[in-house]
């Protein structure tokens, strides 16, 4: 170590000297890292670097590159402490010899590395400055060859980075963002570090020679010559420039079209950071030393690529091969004026740091744009995606414009599509005048820098619309009208004559269509509107239809932007529309003509929407077209048409209700035009739309849209009175209520479809009189019990009539009168007809005589002539049909039972049991009625009972209907299934037993035991097993306690039990019997009237089978001796007195044989019993 140091003037202090020093250690020089960084083109660069530690702008600023560092009087280099302002001049070999031995360790020696060159920074900026008054002047003058000499021999040494072994440059792809990382990687970026650290020394050094030039003495540069500061300046940044040129050539071998601005040009953060350095340096040496720019460095390397010339001998070494050199050219032009943005701090501002390279781009475009170079859309779509973002970031180029220009203007009928893209970025034609200004609003408002929208245009939009938005951002940059802006506009124009317009496509057509749009924005709207009319008047009248859909469109899009083209569309459409109608046009050509007129009605519809106060002359759109296009349409067109009809009605609504609100702040005059626009549509509508709606009122197919139609006009008529034509006065909204509401010949969809629009109308306007509301809740009733009679045009049921309904219901019972109230409810709601919303209960309630027969009219005219309703769907036999009429009728039959008691409605009643309950078939019916006949037995009952004048007759009438039915629907054998669902069963049944259900259950007990139950002498009736289980289940279901009903059936299963011994015939008769026996003992316990009535029934039984089956009526009563003891030792005077009457009538004396039998039952009967056997024995 003594031998190393023996020629150095001034030795390094002692190693063990530091240990004395009370001396902070200095901060870690700035350096290049990549740890912890994201790559976001949008992020700061990593605090270590160069630029984000200010480094960069104190090297261009020539201030200190660390003004509080090596102020001490020794500096530690490579772990020894050296005198500061000496070392270097002194020991410039050693130094430079220590580097060169230890560059190769990892993280600690790169340190100290980069602590050297930022030694030799200060060094050059603070010490040289003191040179004449340093004590070795000698040795300093020499220090700048020296310093040179050893800059060179680094540079040798180290050697370039594509000369780095690839085990050493993969560590650009390191993705591990830890603390520690493997030596290749730190050697990598101590290569970063000293390629720039050369540089900045060799620029430090040409400031502080103040223009000398810095010969190295024992050198010659590779060509020869002396080496100097400013040429092997010039060779350093060449060959690192070509570097890493070269670095972004092997990423852009991966890059696809689609990920041009995805994919950046530096394999890791360090990279970036080196450009960003490299594009500083050499713009200020640029302005200060009047040397080239950064992007004259970069045209002279880039520009052999796309020429294919050879690339000038500094920038030897750059790979020969490259995938695409027009398009990486492309690309790496692209980022690198991105990476422009970063200011010399490192943020991003969008003030301009860096100047454009115009010159280059417009070259690179007319290579792109050479016919002859044969350039795919896809590489011409990156091409101009770039174009479009430098654009962005520089003034935009009036000759890159026109280069464009002149390539679109030959190509616009091309659909500068991408094969291999799929679908995505096809949607080039635009569906509609709003889809087509959208598209020129985006075209005209570029997404913003590294925003989705804008780094994903490739997929979204093709090469042309690119194109547009570079056009928009020209035009925008001057609004005045200057100079270019007219040379463009003139450019435009010039391209277009008549022969060129009728050689458009509908592609081309669409893009001169987009293409005047986007300049009309920019630039005088109206004069570019005028000159796209011009052109589009070359075009031949019979041009074929998708031509006219497209010129339409256009007009349609001028028309939202300037009103201006109205009359013109209007008579192209209403020929167009004459042409549809016509008999003699072909089917084929029809179908051809409906592209343009539907896309019409879309594109009016569209003006109504975007129009603000019909200022676009709407009322010139709705023209006397629509007279001949309506009649001609299909069913698929009519629907359509119909829903444009019913937009523009919403929409006249909607402009009406904004032009009220501002009549109180508009002056007159305004208003005035206002309301004369918005009379001219209502007359429009009224004479061209209306004739046809109340044509098709009456088809029996009529299109779902017809009702929400005939509504607005409806609304229409009491908005604006004075417009509906005179057949319609003087009270226009009753006449369209007539006709699409309360006439019986119109289709059950289109009223339970129009009424619910038009109720808060008829409400306000005369059509909400008592009569009115008759009229519509008439016409509603006849619609649910029609519905289902009719079908959609899809085939199903009319599900959506029912919801209408539903809807008209809700509205109607928020204001209806408390009547109208009762009656929709209890049809609509009759699980609630317990509350006060039935009709009937509410019918009861009503005390003065003349109010109830109010309200039976009222009632009566609700529901109006129901048999006529009915009678379609009973000749029909329509399951569907059948089942909701059954149903509906029989909710008015059980909610207005007392109401249709009286004389005024019981006819009603009497037709509907004739013509519903009692006809001579009813198997049609049999779904229907089972479901229903709960509702008709439980009205019929409960009219029977409060009939004044009629009531006899109704009875016997509940009497035949219960008695048909239970016949009916009883099974042949028996079933619990069966006789569970009986629907006189179900009409019978209570939760809790209520006086109402009583009498219907009464009712048909009895028609059981006169009808069901009677024997004929020894043979018992037709199906009384299935009889008696009907029985059983009545008497289970309802928790009736009332002797007098409970015993009716008695004798019946009194006499089974005794003359058939049929098993399930006995176990039935036995569970009712003990039902009844138990409930009548509960009974009987209430009082003794109870217990009277309890015995009637055994007491007749007795004394009528008395003398003939005795042995028989013993045995069934020890069956009712079990369950109630009680009954039968009453009865024991009655048996005893006729065992004597029998024995006495024999003449034999005793019966042993019926004695013994007797004396059994006796002893079942306690104490009473066995008292009458002594009693019998003493005989």
């Amino acid at each position: 170590m003594a031998d190393d140091f023996s020629q150095s003037l001034t030795p390094p202090v002692s190693p063990f000297a530091a240990d004395s020093l009370c001396e902070l250690p200095p901060t870690q020089p700035p350096c290049f890292c990549c740890s912890e960084t994201k790559d976001d083109p949008a992020r700061s660069l990593h605090a270590d670097g160069y630029v984000y530690r200010g480094a960069l702008k104190r090297l261009l600023l020539r201030l200190d590159p660390a003004p509080s560092e090596y102020e001490t009087d020794t500096v530690e280099i490579f772990g020894f402490p050296w005198v500061t302002e000496t070392a270097l001049v002194e020991s410039t070999k050693l130094l430079f010899g220590q580097a060169g031995n230890l560059h190769y360790e990892a993280e600690d020696l790169k340190k100290q590395c980069v602590t050297f060159l930022q030694y030799i920074k200060i060094y050059l900026h603070s010490v040289i400055e003191a040179g004449s008054s340093h004590p070795f002047e000698e040795v300093e003058a020499q220090f700048p060859s020296a310093l040179l000499e050893e800059l060179f021999g680094i540079t040798l040494l180290i050697g370039r980075l594509k000369d780095l072994s690839a085990n050493i440059q993969s560590a650009f792809t390191i993705q591990n963002q830890g603390k520690i990382f493997p030596p290749s990687w730190h050697l990598l970026h101590l290569h970063l570090d000293i390629h720039w650290s050369i540089l900045e020394i060799l620029h430090l050094l040409g400031l502080k020679m103040q223009g000398q030039v810095v010969y190295a003495h024992q050198f010659v540069n590779l060509t020869g010559e002396n080496l100097t500061d400013t040429s092997l300046f010039e060779e350093h940044l060449c060959s690192l420039l070509c570097d890493l040129t070269g670095l972004a050539m092997g990423k852009y071998s991966k890059v696809r079209p689609t990920e041009t601005l995805n994919i950046h040009h530096y394999p890791c953060p360090c990279i970036k950071e080196l450009w960003i350095l490299l594009m500083h340096l050499l713009e200020n040496r640029s302005k200060v030393l009047h040397t080239q720019s950064f992007w004259n460095y970069m045209n002279s390397l880039l520009r052999p690529l796309v020429t294919g010339k050879p690339t000038p001998d500094q920038f030897d070494g750059l790979p020969t091969h490259c995938k695409d050199p027009l398009g990486f050219t492309w690309w790496l032009v692209t980022h690198s004026a991105l990476l422009g943005q970063y200011s010399r701090s490192g943020a991003i501002h969008n003030e301009k740091h860096m100047g454009d390279n115009w010159t280059f781009i417009e070259e690179l475009l007319k290579i792109t744009c050479n016919p002859k170079g044969n350039v795919a859309e896809d590489q011409i779509r990156m091409h101009v995606h770039c174009c479009l973002t430098v654009c962005m970031l520089w003034d935009p180029s009036t000759i890159a414009v026109s280069t464009l220009w002149d390539y679109y203007s030959k190509k616009l009928n091309s659909s500068f599509t991408v094969p291999w893209l799929g679908v995505s970025g096809l949607g080039a034609l635009c569906k509609s005048p709003l889809a087509l200004l959208e598209q020129a609003r985006s075209c005209c408002c570029p997404s913003p820098l590294y925003s989705p929208g804008h780094t994903q245009l490739y997929h979204s939009a093709n090469s042309f619309h690119i194109f547009l938005r570079i056009l928009a951002l020209c035009l925008s940059q001057d609004r005045a009208g200057g100079v270019p802006q007219r040379q463009i506009k003139g450019r435009i124009y010039s391209k277009f004559s008549s022969k060129k317009m009728q050689e458009l496509s509908e592609a081309g057509l669409m893009n001169f269509l987009l293409l005047f749009i986007v300049v009309a924005k920019q630039v005088e709207l109206e004069d570019v509107a005028g000159r796209a009319c011009e052109l589009l008047d070359f075009l031949p009248s019979n041009c074929p239809p998708g031509h006219r859909t497209l010129v339409w469109r256009g007009q349609l899009t001028l028309l939202m932007n300037m009103n201006i083209g109205a009359s013109w569309l209007a008579s192209s459409f209403n020929e167009t529309a004459k042409e549809f109608y016509n008999k003699t046009t072909e089917m084929s050509r029809k179908l051809a003509l409906w592209g343009p007129l539907g896309s019409y009605l879309e594109g009016v519809a569209e003006v109504f929407e975007t129009s603000t106060s019909l200022s676009l002359s709407e009322d010139k759109l709705l023209n006397e077209g629509f007279d001949w296009l309506l009649p001609a349409c299909r069913q698929s067109d009519l629907n359509s048409a119909l829903g444009f009809l019913q937009t523009v009605l919403a929409q006249r609504v909607h402009h009406r209700s904004v032009h009220l609100a501002s009549n109180l702040t508009w002056a007159p005059a305004h208003t005035s035009i206002g309301k004369e626009r918005h009379l001219a549509v209502a007359s429009a509508l009224w004479t061209h739309f209306f004739p046809f709606l109340r044509g098709l009122r009456l088809s029996q197919t009529p299109p779902a849209q017809l009702a929400d139609a005939a509504a607005g006009f409806t609304l229409l008529a009491f908005d604006l009175p004075g417009t509906a034509p005179q057949d319609l006065q003087p009270s226009p909204v009753q006449s369209i209520m007539q006709c699409f509401g309360w006439d019986d010949m119109v289709h059950p969809l289109l009223v339970t479809r129009y009424l619910p629009h038009v109720l808060q109308i008829s409400r306000e306007s005369s059509s909400g009189s008592a009569s009115g509301q008759s009229l519509s809740v008439r016409a509603w009733f006849r619609c649910v019990l029609q519905q289902h009679l009719h079908k959609n045009q899809d085939g199903t049921d009319s599900r959506t009539g029912e919801l209408c309904i539903l809807k008209f219901l809700s509205l109607l019972l928020s204001f209806s009168c408390i009547t109208l109230n009762c009656f929709l409810s209890a049809l609509f709601q009759p699980e609630q007809w317990r509350n006060s919303c039935s009709v009937g209960i509410a019918y009861s309630r009503i005390q003065v005589l003349s109010e109830r027969s109010v309200m039976i009219t009222r009632a009566l005219d609700y529901i109006g002539d129901i048999f006529k309703h009915i009678k379609p769907s009973l000749v029909s036999k329509n399951p569907e049909a059948l089942q909701l009429t059954y149903w509906a009728v029989g909710c008015i039959v059980k909610h207005w039972s007392p109401l249709l008691a009286t004389s005024k409605a019981q006819q009603l009643l009497f037709r509907i049991v004739d013509g519903l309950l009692l006809p001579h078939n009813v198997m049609q019916q049999d779904k229907a009625l089972r479901d229903s006949l709960p509702l008709y037995l439980q009205g019929l009952s409960v009219a029977s009972s409060v009939s004044q004048s009629q009531g006899a007759y109704m009875k016997q009438q509940l009497r035949s209907v219960t008695r048909r039915y239970l016949n009916h629907f009883l099974p042949a054998s028996p079933s619990i299934g069966a006789i569970a669902n009986h629907p006189v069963l179900l009409g019978a049944c209570e939760a809790s037993p209520t006086p109402r259900g009583a009498a219907l259950r009464r009712t048909i007990l009895d028609v059981l035991c006169d009808n069901f139950l009677q024997f004929k002498g020894y043979t018992p009736p037709p199906r009384l097993a299935t009889v008696l289980m009907f029985l059983l289940e009545l008497l289970r279901r309802n928790r009736d306690t009332d002797p007098a009903l409970l015993t009716l059936p008695l004798p019946a299963v009194l006499r089974s039990l005794m003359l058939v011994n049929e098993v399930q015939v006995r176990t039935t008769s036995t569970d009712a019997l003990q039902l009844v026996v138990e409930r009548c003992a509960a009974a009987s316990a209430e009082g003794p009237i109870y217990l009277i009535l309890c015995l009637s029934s055994p007491r007749s039984f007795v004394e009528e089978n008395e003398g003939v089956y005795d042995r028989q009526i013993y045995s069934v009563l020890e069956t009712v001796a079990v369950l109630d003891p009680a009954v039968v030792q009453a009865l024991i005077p009655n048996l005893s007195l006729s065992l004597r009457n029998t024995e006495h009538k024999r003449g034999l004396g005793k019966n042993t044989t019926l004695r013994s039998a007797y004396k059994k039952l006796l002893c079942l009967l306690g104490e009473s019993g066995q008292a009458e056997i002594t009693s019998l024995e003493e005989d």
